[in-house]
């Protein structure tokens, strides 16, 4: 399968290229990403087939499809990391809270977060064509706070890679920077910036675009590459865990096969939700895909009106902090599925230079054909966390915004997949202050708190964080990024 750019080509880069070839360099002409030229149809027969396979060879199925260039041995071996996950028999479980929503768990890897479905099979298959080429490659990552772990831990002590993290300094959680700042493999380097996340994400961007960088870089004979969600080589293993979520559904006889979900995603670079379109466009029943965002609702606002206004924004802190971004990379891989490449260079460009754009009547009415959003408040978050407790279910903020899109998104009674990206563990003092009320509490007594409340063990993978010693220390500005990543290679 080929891969072509979202902003149409320059003239200088190849018009097509391999999957490899897009993974190892995401970034195409005029600023844009690489998308798949077309989709495999995955329909009733193939849905049929898996029924009964176990999550990887549904994996290897999926990736079958796309005919991708990496060999065999590459696949199974990044594949079988899955096994390292709580129950290598099943890396994602589908639990009931509701008699029409299930939650889709994704973070029962080793960081504890939904990146981990992705980042630990790329790493492998990066790391593998670095390998293969006798070349190496230094990996930008830009986190607002589990994209950072879950790249630092797939990518430490691999061959031929080097890793630079960038992450918004006070804008994660407790537990989520000390997961990046007690990383101690000496490929990788964890960056504390002044500022928020698009502007670790722009400095990202700004960077794989750089022929400048990428010529310093060169001078030491390294290529550059990311490990965001710009990378299609994330988005790939993202496209399966939805399709296993509707068969794990019917495998608990709780919709027939053929029967139409809503997809539920909390959204705030949108590649999970990319993901989710990409399985409804190869032929998963999804009646449509709810958008969940939390005060920071951009998202919901280019949904509902199709204006996608950065005018006058700045992020807002809040309590579910890995949504808290107003640049949504993704978008840009649905502008180009649905209107072509000219048009989503223009709207890119719009947004660039005015920051803003604007769709038109029958745009709008394609968009919201297939999504539907709203926004959850902090309090509302919190509430539903607490309602959700006493049903048996601890659950995390950003999952919390799910149920607010369940309760105001759905217009027909169909189960609906809420996809959780995160456990209870890594935002721990929100939730114990909806269960219990308590204020200002640092992560370890919040995380002894609920635990005691739920009558649970916190994981001893995070526990463990609080005793490590901080080994990356790097707090700068943002303008001087570019010179602390080449002080590190």
């Amino acid at each position: 399968m080929n891969f072509i750019e979202t902003r149409g080509n320059d003239g200088h880069r190849p018009v097509k290229v391999s999957f490899s070839e897009a993974i190892l360099n995401p970034i195409s002409s005029f600023g844009g990403i690489y998308s798949p030229e077309s989709l495999p149809a995955l329909g009733g027969e193939f849905l049929t087939s898996h029924l009964n396979s176990d999550y990887k060879s549904l994996a290897r199925a999926v990736l079958s499809a796309f005919e991708i260039d990496i060999e065999p041995a590459v696949i199974d071996e990044a594949l079988a990391l899955y096994d390292a996950f709580d129950d290598a028999t099943q890396p994602v479980p589908v639990v009931k809270v509701y008699d029409d929503l299930y939650v889709s768990e994704l973070w029962h890897g080793p960081t504890r977060a939904f990146k981990d479905m992705a980042l630990q099979p790329f790493g492998i298959v990066l790391s593998s064509l670095a390998q293969k080429r006798n070349e190496h490659y230094l990996i930008l990552a830009a986190t607002s706070g589990d994209t950072g772990p879950a790249a630092l831990e797939t990518f430490k002590n691999r061959a031929n890679v080097q890793v630079a993290c960038m992450y918004p300094d006070g804008g994660t959680s407790d537990v989520q920077r000390l997961q990046m700042v007690t990383e101690d493999a000496d490929n990788v380097k964890v960056i504390g910036i002044k500022g928020d996340f698009d502007d670790a994400q722009s400095a990202l961007k700004r960077l794989l675009g750089s022929d400048i960088f990428k010529a310093k870089l060169m001078e030491k004979k390294i290529n550059l590459s990311a490990a965001n969600s710009v990378n299609f080589g994330r988005i790939i293993f993202q496209i399966i865990y939805h399709i296993h979520s509707y068969l794990e559904l019917v495998r608990q006889q709780a919709i027939s096969m053929g029967d139409k979900v809503y997809l539920n995603v909390p959204s705030g670079n949108f590649g999970n939700a990319l993901g989710g379109y990409y399985a409804m466009k190869m032929g998963l029943p999804v009646e449509k895909i709810l958008i969940a965002s939390n005060k920071n609702n951009i998202l919901t606002q280019v949904i509902k009106t199709g204006s996608y206004d950065l005018r006058n924004k700045s992020v807002i802190p809040t309590t579910s902090p890995a949504m808290d971004i107003l640049k949504s990379s993704n978008i840009e891989r649905v502008l180009f599925d649905l209107f072509g490449a000219e048009r989503t260079k223009e709207l890119m460009q719009q947004l660039d230079e005015n920051q803003h754009y604007q769709l038109n009547d029958n745009e709008l009415m394609q968009l919201q054909s297939i999504f539907t959003a709203d926004f959850c408040e902090d309090d509302e978050g919190k509430s539903y966390i607490k309602s959700a407790f006493s049903k048996g279910y601890l659950m995390d903020p950003h999952t919390a915004t799910c149920f607010k899109t369940y309760d105001t998104c759905r217009d027909k009674k169909l189960t609906t997949i809420v996809y959780s990206t995160a456990e209870w563990t890594k935002f721990s003092p929100v939730i114990a202050n909806a269960l219990t009320g308590e204020l200002d509490t640092h992560d370890i007594d919040a995380l002894e708190s609920i635990a005691r409340e739920a009558g649970i063990e916190i994981p001893a993978i995070i526990k463990d964080l609080f005793n490590k010693p901080v080994t990356q220390n790097t707090v700068i500005d943002k303008q001087n990024i570019e010179t602390e990543i080449l002080n590190f290679i």
